[in-house]
């Protein structure tokens, strides 16, 4: 068991959660502030937090969770997966993105719940979430479960495993350079996962901005936020196996992707040469592979890439999470489809242009509030669902 002591991010905490809870106060369809492509200044975002709650409903936004829910029962549990991360980290860089894209596919599909790490469905008819088409290059499921082993040492049949993947998912962004946020507990596990769900609405890399909107909306995101959290991609190397349709066969013409300007289709094809055996039509945009961070996966050492850092030949910082992602975009360099469609529509295309203007602090700003509102959304609370002893396993499977 780890020796818990006082830990400087608790105060950071402090200092934080209170203005970044605050905007939760927001309701839900208040109008956005309307942003030109210079505005830097874009206001509060609206967070939902309307939702009444119901029994055996799950909880879209989070109402019924608590900062530090477990300060009674253990007291030392985000202690513990902080420093867990944190020692992984260092021998394992590809962490955040693994856990980054954990914890979007699983609060993505039916809400934050842990359904994603169940190895069946619940009921022995069919299969798993984890089996699904766009999670079936996951990776970290094994870290999830060695934090959930320490967690459990100290805390035995205490701390749920959404909580955990909650938890993990932030630090990891935070130690990939990411913002802080605040993240609020007291999350149930699933009691099954969500197979067809999964397949279905998992965003694809090749999605037009309009089902890419579509898709957000659906869970309760503007624009603006679906904008902002995409900026995940800023960081880390994108898999070849998710760029090859469109620099050789977009949508089955055997041509590249017509927008792509010549002197980067070079580039691209450069670093990954034709091979058409791999199809990325049928895998999620957040199965898109990365090395080192965010909303993205394991980049294995025996595959190619490119990140945005490459994409964008002159990078604006070095720093590892700024906004040389949305000045990719401005230029035609988007090196998915489907986030290059983000400047097919000029309300989103406005987000990219005011993102891009400023030093980051914007874009670091809303990123930390729509990671925060997509770790509330749908939970489990109360005596909904179960807390597992084990991630993969329902308790009395």
């Amino acid at each position: 068991m780890r020796s818990c002591f006082f830990n400087p991010w608790v105060l950071v905490s402090l200092v934080l959660v209170l203005p970044v809870l605050l905007s939760l106060r927001n309701p839900r369809g208040e109008p956005e502030n309307t942003i030109t492509p210079t505005t830097t200044s874009f206001g509060t975002v609206k967070l939902a937090n309307t939702f009444p709650f119901q029994f055996n409903q799950r909880i879209r936004d989070g109402s019924n969770l608590e900062y530090d829910f477990y300060r009674n029962t253990c007291p030392q549990a985000e202690d513990i997966v902080r420093s867990a991360v944190t020692d992984i980290y260092f021998d394992h860089r590809d962490l955040s993105p693994s856990l980054l894209r954990l914890f979007f596919h699983d609060c993505f599909i039916q809400g934050c719940d842990a359904s994603l790490l169940l190895e069946d469905n619940g009921n022995g008819n069919s299969s798993s979430e984890k089996q699904a088409i766009p999670n079936q290059t996951l990776k970290g499921f094994d870290r999830i479960d060695m934090i959930k082993e320490e967690v459990e040492q100290a805390c035995p049949g205490v701390v749920s495993c959404a909580d955990i993947l909650a938890l993990a998912a932030r630090d990891s962004v935070l130690l990939a350079g990411g913002p802080f946020y605040p993240v609020l507990t007291g999350r149930r596990d699933s009691l099954q996962s969500f197979f067809e769900d999964a397949t279905d609405q998992i965003p694809k890399p090749d999605d037009n901005i309009t089902r890419t909107l579509h898709l957000f909306n659906l869970r309760g995101f503007s624009a603006r936020e679906t904008v902002s959290l995409l900026g995940g991609h800023n960081i880390g190397r994108i898999s070849c196996d998710f760029i090859q349709q469109r620099l050789y066969n977009f949508q089955g013409t055997g041509q590249p992707d017509p927008s792509i300007p010549l002197d980067f289709l070079s580039q691209m094809r450069q670093n990954c040469p034709d091979n058409r055996s791999i199809s990325s039509s049928s895998t999620g945009k957040f199965s898109t592979e990365f090395t080192t961070s965010p909303m993205n996966v394991h980049h294995h050492s025996n595959k190619k890439g490119m990140s945005y850092t490459q994409a964008l030949s002159a990078v604006s910082s070095g720093a590892s999470f700024d906004t040389h992602y949305y000045q990719s975009l401005l230029r035609g360099r988007g090196l998915l489809f489907a986030d290059q469609q983000l400047m097919a529509e000029e309300r989103t295309a406005r987000l990219v242009s005011a993102y891009a203007s400023d030093d980051g602090s914007t874009f670091r700003m809303d990123f930390a509030r729509v990671m925060l509102k997509l770790s509330n959304l749908d939970v489990l609370t109360g005596n909904q669902g179960q807390v597992r002893l084990n991630c993969s396993q329902l308790i009395g499977s």
